[in-house]
């Protein structure tokens, strides 16, 4: 019996340190042998915000750890290893360079193949940890630093469909959270307080709402919380203000997700289409309902990855590079840190003043 591949996936693009071991089982489905996360909330909480000097620091002070605590909890010995797959991009380059170094040098000393991971097709893939999903599908990737629909036609083949002009999604909840006083990271929070008020309470605007097709925009809502704030004197006035953003956002990413949806189908002509939703924001139950029943109204196949797989990790970095471990698509040692790194490469860059829809 051939011996199943073992594979080591390393994440440090942000503020999570994270380390994961994967295989197969006898049927060729993913198995997660371990998915080690360690947070840096704590750091970063009195700041707001994440430091990406203070960041990296921590990445270089624990990534060593992270990487044999995996290793132990797997049940395996490091010898074991077939490939070691670690995050090159996108994300803070402090950070990036933390992962991917600690990913050369440990394949190398091993002698054993190194795979360069793109952060953004971690997530793509992340549902095929724990789901069958066939290609091509549809993916809304909703993170703190991304939210774009991408048709995945395939391992490294991608559509960009539509994709934010300014804010990430994540970065919308999290500012939002920040300005109701909420401490770092506060995104989360929003569909706690939003379910204790009146989402009927504030009309928030919808940016690029009726054009763009299915890219979107969040900077104009952003600054409209701002100026509401201002006014804020009470706990329920608080309430009311996340219970109405969140139902902007929901009725932004239906309408959205409507047009993707078109767009998806002029390209792929199937008679079972999926749609996918990934990323730390698909965390969030009451845009998960939405979207379930979206696909049920557009009859869509919904897949979403667990919980735990939503939010940055190493299991997905593993994932992809188990799948490029299989068709032999492996990294040269001198693969550079890329801040930015887009899955498609033929998509144009929808950002800054001037923008064009």
């Amino acid at each position: 019996m051939s011996k199943k591949p073992l594979i080591l996936g390393i994440e440090s693009s942000c503020d999570e340190t994270a380390a994961s071991i994967i295989t197969e089982n006898k049927q060729g489905n993913p198995v997660v042998l371990s998915n080690i996360i360690s947070s840096q909330i704590k750091i970063h909480k009195k700041f707001g915000g994440v430091v990406p000097e203070l960041a990296a620091r921590s990445h270089v002070d624990k990534i060593d750890l992270i990487v044999e605590k995996a290793v132990k909890e797997s049940g395996k010995q490091i010898q074991e290893l077939d490939a070691v797959a670690s995050t090159a991009g996108p994300g803070l380059i402090v950070c990036l360079s933390v992962g991917l170094s600690f990913g050369k040098a440990l394949a190398s000393s091993l002698r054993k193949p190194f795979i360069a991971v793109n952060h953004l097709e971690g997530h793509a893939l992340s549902p095929k940890i724990n789901s069958e999903l066939n290609y091509p599908y549809l993916v809304l990737l909703i993170s703190g630093g991304h939210s774009q629909f991408l048709s995945v036609q395939g391992l490294g083949k991608y559509k960009r469909l539509g994709t934010t002009i300014d804010d990430a999604l994540g970065e919308a909840f999290d500012k939002t959270a920040k300005l109701l006083g909420i401490e770092f990271p506060g995104g989360p929070q929003i569909e706690v307080l939003a379910k204790k008020g009146n989402p009927n309470k504030y009309n928030l605007p919808k940016p690029i709402f009726y054009k763009g097709g299915c890219n979107l925009s969040f900077a104009g809502l952003k600054t409209a919380i701002l100026k509401i704030t201002k006014d804020i004197k009470t706990q329920e006035e608080k309430f009311d203000l996340a219970a109405s953003f969140q139902k902007t956002i929901e009725e932004i990413l239906y309408k959205k997700t409507r047009i993707a949806f078109d767009a998806f189908e002029k390209i792929n002509k199937l008679q079972k289409k999926t749609f996918v939703v990934a990323g730390g924001v698909a965390a969030n139950n009451s845009i998960r309902s939405m979207l379930i029943n979206l696909c049920k109204e557009k009859n869509y196949q919904s897949i979403f990855p667990p919980i735990e797989y939503c939010g940055d990790n190493a299991a997905m970095i593993a994932m992809v590079g188990l799948e490029k471990f299989k068709t032999k698509q492996f990294s040269d040692l001198d693969f550079p840190a890329k801040p930015r790194w887009p899955l498609d490469k033929d998509a144009i860059f929808l950002k800054g003043a001037g923008v064009k829809l």
